[in-house]
């Protein structure tokens, strides 16, 4: 679901998701198949810059400044050596953390974290770890006693799991949320930017069926004659690419909002009449993701101040063609299906929660587990629970913390970057188990 990285929510500065799709993305959930009875899009005309003139748009991130934090001071972090160059947790040195029950964690924050725990639970029971941390049994026991918790929910944690730190434990955390832009179903006179479902010519490959060296990744592409070539990229698209090949879930009336919300992944589009349409991820065309916001940056177009989301969308506007050929660098294209039932859905398959589930990188940080923050601003420190990934979002540590929906959460995820340490809470007795097989520490 995440693609962030970079400063702030303008990771949009670094590179994420690349043409070799990420394992991770099989546990989203199976594309919607275009719906027979919507017709086939006409060709859609050049995407405009600027909404079209008589469209009320909702408030736009470059209207919303980043939320200013409020500073904190990080506990300090285990003493460690990590292993360097390391490709899992297991592998990355481990160390116990300090006693759960030490943890600054709010009554109303274990609620929440406690909720999304019980709801991952299903998920942690049976899919594989790719960190080596834990096995699917280990969670058998505190998933049991989650379901039938009534007590304080910070004690829950306390009794079923112990703090665990993945090398240094240094964390660097960034934000998403759930944007909503004006759209509607049916195209009308204002939109006329398409919002498309998945082509029934996009084809994805698995690579490991061919080689033993390339199992697990996976291609994504399009017949063309005899050869198998690259998906259409971002112009192509825009310029009609699809026709025929794709439904049209929804129609957007400003296309610098429209690119935003593919970055984050899922969203809401709201009518004139004030009815919502909500959008999620259905796949991605392959191509290499690029972050505008570093392009603008190492080409001197965005100043001291600028760097965040709100920045970067004020100078596209500002600047509408300069604007449309940078976001075409983009080469990237998400095409999204329309969600009727509980979400945004994360990476797990379940619907992830303001103020309580992050992404993470699942070779570092199990998928379900809760871990405790602790950061150098206040709304980034405590207990969250990971439920999904983003492509940008690698390596130990490394977290991208979801705020939900509305103005404050846009801006709060604006300029959400934060640094502290992370602790992973998993089932007690973990460390133990697994510290026989801990790598040796390299001695300087």
């Amino acid at each position: 679901m995440r693609i962030w990285g970079g400063l702030a929510l303008a990771g949009l500065l670094g590179a994420c998701s690349s043409g070799i799709v990420p394992p991770e993305t099989a546990s989203r959930p199976a594309p919607v198949p275009p719906a027979p009875a919507r017709p086939a899009p006409t060709r859609p005309q050049p995407v405009p810059s600027r909404p079209q003139p008589g469209v009320v748009l909702p408030e736009t991130p470059a209207n919303l400044p980043a939320r200013q934090p409020t500073g904190a001071t990080p506990l300090p972090a285990m003493p460690a050596t990590p292993v360097a160059g390391a490709a899992t947790a297991a592998a990355a040195g481990l160390v116990a953390g300090p006693p759960i029950e030490t943890l600054p964690i709010a009554a109303d924050n274990a609620q929440r974290a406690l909720a999304a725990f019980k709801l991952s639970c299903p998920g942690l029971l049976r899919r594989t770890d790719a960190s080596g941390l834990t096995r699917g049994s280990d969670w058998a026991d505190a998933c049991a006693a989650a379901a039938a918790w009534s007590g304080d929910a910070k004690g829950f944690f306390a009794q079923w799991f112990e703090a665990v730190q993945v090398g240094d434990g240094a964390a660097f955390a960034t934000g998403y949320y759930e944007p909503e832009i004006a759209g509607v179903r049916e195209r009308r006179a204002g939109y006329d930017v398409p919002v498309y479902g998945m082509p029934d010519n996009l084809i994805e490959v698995d690579l490991g069926q061919f080689s033993e060296a390339l199992k697990g990744k996976r291609i994504r592409g399009r017949v063309d004659g005899r050869q198998f070539v690259p998906y259409y990229d971002r112009t192509q698209i825009e310029q009609g690419a699809l026709e025929g090949h794709a439904p049209v879930v929804a129609w957007a009336a400003d296309p610098i909002e429209m690119f935003f919300l593919q970055v984050q992944g899922s969203g809401r589009l709201k009518g004139p009449d004030g009815q919502v349409v909500r959008i999620g991820y259905a796949g991605q065309n392959g191509r290499d993701y690029t972050g505008i916001g570093k392009l603008m940056k190492d080409r001197g177009l965005l100043g001291p101040g600028q760097t965040s989301m709100q920045g970067i969308v004020a100078w596209l506007r500002e600047h509408p063609d300069e604007g449309r050929a940078i976001m075409r660098e983009n080469k990237s294209f998400v095409f999204f299906k329309e969600l009727t039932g509980a979400g945004p859905l994360g990476a797990m398959g379940y619907p992830v929660a303001g103020w309580t589930s992050v992404a993470a990188d699942p070779k570092f940080i199990p998928l379900g587990a809760p871990l405790f923050l602790s950061m150098d601003r206040t709304d980034a420190t405590g207990l969250w629970v990971a439920q999904d990934t983003g492509g940008a979002i690698k390596g130990p540590n490394r977290i991208d913390t979801f705020w939900g929906a509305g103005d404050d959460a846009r801006a709060i995820a604006g300029g959400m970057s934060a640094r502290g340490v992370a602790w992973l809470l998993l089932p007690k007795g973990t460390l133990a188990r697994v510290g026989a097989a801990k790598p040796a520490i390299p001695q300087p």
